[in-house]
């Protein structure tokens, strides 16, 4: 493998280090239960072909969008996006690097800046500013799955930009299990303060769906 000599090059060496599904991934079912404090909460969930959301058998309709916004986190992570589609039109350009190897690694998205880091051919940081917000993902540690990286513990930090203040700190911990040839998520415990709540989701009975017909 040639040796990255550009921001651009390095970046895209991580992006395409990252674990995804290929373009015959068939999507699949599943047993959900969401366990928030005493209250546990059963249903079916789906991933279509298109990777389209469905939540079937919970009643609270608060619960059942939260699943579906954690599943449809899963599907943008996993989802196969060539690299030119994805950043074809950004700009490239190193930032500050540190004692262990860490390179960071500017992004220009049009009007708007992200600041990611890089260490080993891994995105280990990324920080990104929306509007008076300032994100910060901190992947704490990598799957290694033999075809790419999939996060699997990892923390979102909000900030006020103004006033540096912590808005809001989620700390996510995932579990992936192999499915036929696919990875997908059996199991996540997220944490949250100032709120100091704890939501956890079981995925089971995993099936793949039958494959598109051509």
């Amino acid at each position: 493998m040639a040796i990255p000599i550009n921001a651009r090059e390095l970046f895209q060496n991580a992006y395409t280090s990252r674990y995804t599904w290929d373009e015959n991934f068939p999507g699949y079912t599943a047993d959900v239960e969401l366990k928030q404090a005493d209250t546990v909460y059963t249903g079916k969930i789906k991933i279509n072909r298109d990777l389209i959301v469905e939540v079937t058998g919970i009643a609270d309709k608060q619960v059942q969008e939260g699943i579906i916004t954690q599943l449809t986190d899963l599907t943008i992570a996993c989802q196969r996006i060539d690299f030119g589609q994805a950043h074809g039109k950004h700009e490239f350009r190193f930032g500050e690097g540190d004692a262990t190897g860490t390179i960071e690694i500017i992004v220009e998205e049009g009007s708007m800046e992200s600041k990611y880091q890089i260490r080993d051919r891994e995105i280990c940081f990324l920080n990104r500013i929306i509007g008076n917000t300032s994100v910060v993902f901190a992947y704490l540690q990598n799957f290694d799955t033999g075809e790419g990286f999939i996060r699997d513990r990892y923390d979102a930090i909000f900030h006020n930009v103004q006033t540096h203040e912590i808005i809001e700190h989620i700390k996510f911990t995932d579990t992936y299990d192999k499915v036929g040839k696919y990875y997908v998520m059996t199991h996540q415990v997220i944490q949250e303060s100032p709120m100091t709540s704890t939501t956890e989701f079981k995925y089971s009975n995993i099936q793949l769906c039958e494959p598109a017909k051509v």
